[in-house]
């Protein structure tokens, strides 16, 4: 549902744009690893682990909307 609703809802006002997603998901994914070490607390850092891995194999989904900017070029026959 959550992932619906980023792609769908916030993408067609214009919010943000699909491509720049997968850059988003690996920045939040270091900072919530910088955050639970910092935090010290007991299972923070496996949690924060393991949210960053959830939000990399996001990222590494959107990459299918980064768009490819090499021409191509026409077959010559």
């Amino acid at each position: 549902m959550m992932c619906r609703l980023l792609t769908k809802g916030l993408f067609n006002g214009g919010i943000v744009v699909k491509r720049y997603l997968s850059g988003i998901l690996i920045v939040a994914s270091v900072l919530i690893i910088i955050i639970g070490n910092m935090l010290d607390r007991y299972w923070s850092g496996i949690a924060a682990w393991g949210v960053a891995i959830i939000l990399l194999i996001f990222a590494a989904y959107f990459t299918k909307h980064i768009p490819n900017d090499k021409k191509k070029k026409p077959k010559e026959q």
